[in-house]
């Protein structure tokens, strides 16, 4: 049991974003949401932490990583965590065998945002090629730059959840990004409450070692946000 209810330093307040997938509109309104909250605390830092998975199944996959590559919303810091769908993507940059498991992640909405269409029987080398030719550079080098975790006081946050029983330092990338029943259905106090994403819930779900917030926003229309401030928790949505 925990002495006392987790919390983040004082004078920090953070909104940690879940899972995007390609919805650059419900990642706009988010923003917004996200400054009209803090200019009501009395905060002097201010940090948004994106859980990954910015890509793909969504129609806006390019925009999402242009917006999020840019300049952070104004008075924020900004961490962005690598997902699963992200190494998806760079691993298709490299390896054309990748292509039916991401293809069947949603890979095709993102290549078509991209301008590149996908035919049922257009090779999957000839795809590679075109994407190749229209990812820009900076959008590369920003999804290679993607973080594995983060810390802020009592919380850790990365994408998909930890593997019980191993410090956060010493965490293997394809558990971070990956895992899920081994980790969802763990009782052990991680060390840290882990705020991830990943695994799609109708709401968020607190649980006394995890916080997910994954509401599968590319389908649901609604994506969340999990305000810290303070030991004091609560949720910020978009709705369709």
């Amino acid at each position: 049991m925990r002495a006392q209810p987790p919390s983040v330093p004082d004078g920090t307040c953070v909104y940690a974003v879940g899972d995007i997938h390609g919805r650059h509109d419900l990642l706009r309104d988010l923003q917004r949401r996200i400054a009209a909250d803090a200019a009501g605390r009395n905060a002097g830092r201010r940090v948004i932490v994106y859980l990954g998975d910015y890509v793909d199944r969504g129609p806006d996959s390019r925009a999402v990583i242009e917006t999020l590559a840019g300049a952070p919303l104004p008075g924020f810091e900004s961490v962005h965590l690598r997902g699963n769908h992200e190494t998806l993507l760079l691993d298709f940059l490299d390896d054309v065998t990748i292509a039916p498991l991401w293809f069947a992640n949603g890979g095709d909405n993102t290549l078509e945002s991209y301008g590149v269409a996908v035919g049922h029987d257009d090779p999957p080398d000839d795809l590679q090629a075109a994407f190749r030719a229209a990812f820009p550079p900076a959008h590369k080098a920003f999804l290679e730059g993607l973080a594995l975790s983060h810390v802020e006081g009592g919380y850790a946050f990365v994408h998909a959840g930890v593997r019980p029983g191993v410090p956060l330092a010493a965490q293997a990338e394809e558990d971070l990004i990956w895992i899920r029943d081994e980790f969802l259905d763990a009782t052990a106090d991680h060390g840290h409450v882990v705020v991830h994403g990943h695994s799609i819930a109708t709401r968020p779900e607190e649980r006394a070692n995890r916080i997910a917030i994954d509401t599968g926003a590319f389908y649901s229309g609604a994506l969340t946000a999990l305000v810290l401030d303070g030991a004091t928790r609560n949720f910020i949505q978009t709705t369709d």
